[in-house]
């Protein structure tokens, strides 16, 4: 399942996502503070809201998106937080800029992700993709595991064969 990610210039946008996302089954919470219990919070369909102000917020922002919980900021995206953030969140997986729904056409992978399939498509092995794209095997491996269930499908050849069948299109 793909995470929900959003930076929104307003709290009234803000609003308007956390109500959408709260109707299909997402709790929502203010603060981007994780308790240290679970490293992972992705089987808890959380999303984190609020306002980012200074590099600590992005820096909790960030670590809660990679932990696995959805992320609603109010950001200038104008701004260097803003830019430093939608930076380190696109690393993460994709993000949405405003309050509108991610389009339907799009695949909802990160850069990353998409250089990994890319890669994988070309017939190299998930290693040679990891160390071509300089990241550990099972960074790469996770990446992987986000893209199968960002596209709902089970196995990394399904994976593959997805986006190749949006490349195409």
């Amino acid at each position: 399942m793909n995470r929900p990610r959003y930076l929104v210039g307003t709290g009234a946008d803000a609003a308007a996502v956390l109500r959408r996302l709260a109707r299909d089954g997402w709790r929502t919470r203010e603060s981007f503070a994780l308790p240290e219990a679970a490293w992972d919070v992705s089987d808890a369909r959380l999303v984190l809201f609020g306002r980012v102000a200074d590099a600590d917020a992005v820096r909790m922002a960030v670590l809660a998106a990679a932990r696995g919980a959805g992320i609603v900021a109010v950001v200038d995206l104008e701004c260097d937080l803003g830019r430093a953030l939608l930076a380190d969140l696109s690393r993460v997986g994709p993000v949405v800029r405003g309050a509108e729904e991610a389009p339907a056409d799009e695949l909802p992978l990160s850069d990353e992700q998409c250089q990994l399939l890319e890669r994988l498509a070309s017939g190299e092995t998930i290693a040679a993709a990891a160390a071509a794209e300089y990241l550990s095997l099972r960074t790469a491996n996770r990446r992987i595991a986000q893209a199968r269930d960002a596209l709902g499908v089970a196995t990394t050849r399904e994976a593959v064969l997805a986006y190749i069948r949006h490349r195409r299109s």
